[in-house]
C-alpha cells in the first residue's frame, strides 16, 4: 500500500505515545514510511526500533511537560500527535480495587489529555497549527467485561475529542479512531491460541482481525491535509464491527 499512497507528510514531526509496541508500533512505521519523523514514548524502551525515542509515563504531567519541550526544542515544532499508550489487563469489576481502577483512568483518559494539552500549547503558535489524533476502542461504545474502567476511559476519549476539537479549533484538529479487534503480538492474552483467533476473527465481517498498519493509515490520513475539514470526528475501525449476537442465536431466516 506504501508504494502507491502519499499522504504528503514528509518532513512533518509526529508523537506517537506508547509507539514502541503492538499498536503503536503500527502506527510509527506508516508514519515513518510516509516520511514524517517519529518520535515515540513509554516507560520502557525497546531495542532496535529506529525512532527518537523519551522515557516518560504519559501519567506523570510534569513529565509530559518537559517530554514536549524537549521534542519543541530539538525540531522547532510538533505537528502531529498521537495519543496511543493506553490498556488494562483483564479484571472483572467486583475484583478491581480502587488503585487499579484510578490507575487504569490515569493511563487511558487524563494521560491523552495531558499530552493533548502540553501539544496545543504549542501548536496554536504554529503557522498551520497541528493534529492530534486520540486512539480509542469499540470498548467505549459497547458493554466491556473484565475491562470496565478502561471502557468508561475510553468513551471519555471520544468526549474529549469532540470537546478540545471546538476549543482549540481553528489551528487544531482533534479527532480519535475507534479501534476494534486488533492482531499483535500479545493477542493470545485477549483471544486465545492461534485456533480461538481464527474463530473471533471469523466473526469480524471483514473476515480477520485488523493488523497495527489498518490503525496507522487511519491516523495517518487523519493527520494529512486529505483530512482537512475533519475534525471533532471518530472514525471507526472495526472491519464492520460485532454483529448482534442474537443472529447467531436465533433459528429464523437460516
Amino acid at each position: 500500500m506504501s508504494d502507491t499512497i502519499n499522504l504528503g507528510l514528509s518532513g512533518r514531526i509526529v508523537l506517537v505515545t506508547g509507539g514502541v509496541r503492538g499498536v503503536g508500533a503500527g502506527i510509527s512505521a506508516v508514519f515513518a514510511d510516509q516520511g514524517a519523523t517519529v518520535v515515540t514514548c513509554a516507560r520502557r524502551p525497546v531495542e532496535g526500533l529506529p525512532y527518537e525515542f523519551h522515557s516518560c509515563d504519559v501519567r506523570d504531567d510534569d513529565a509530559v511537560a518537559a517530554m514536549v519541550e524537549a521534542i519543541v526544542d530539538k525540531h522547532g515544532r510538533l505537528d502531529v500527535v498521537v495519543n496511543n499508550a493506553g490498556g488494562s489487563p483483564y479484571v472483572l469489576t467486583a475484583d478491581s480495587s480502587a488503585k487499579f481502577n484510578r490507575k487504569i483512568v490515569e493511563l487511558n483518559l487524563f494521560g491523552p489529555l495531558s499530552v493533548s494539552q502540553h501539544a496545543n500549547t504549542h501548536m496554536q503558535k504554529q503557522d498551520g497549527g497541528g493534529s492530534i489524533i486520540n486512539i480509542s476502542s469499540v470498548s467505549g461504545r459497547r458493554p466491556t467485561p473484565g475491562t470496565a474502567a478502561y471502557g468508561a476511559a475510553k468513551a471519555g476519549v471520544d468526549s474529549l475529542t469532540s470537546t478540545l476539537a471546538v476549543e482549540w479549533a481553528p489551528k487544531v484538529r482533534v479527532n480519535s479512531v475507534v479501534v476494534g479487534m486488533v492482531e499483535t503480538e500479545q493477542s493470545e492474552l485477549f483471544y486465545g491460541d492461534a485456533e480461538s483467533i481464527a474463530a473471533v476473527a471469523a466473526t469480524v465481517p471483514l473476515g480477520r482481525l485488523a493488523k497495527p498498519a489498518d490503525i496507522g493509515w487511519a491516523a495517518a490520513f487523519l493527520a494529512s491535509n486529505a483530512a482537512s475539514y475533519i475534525s471533532g470526528a471518530t472514525l471507526e475501525v472495526h472491519g464492520g464491527g460485532e454483529p448482534p449476537s442474537y443472529l447467531e442465536a436465533s433459528s429464523a431466516n437460516k
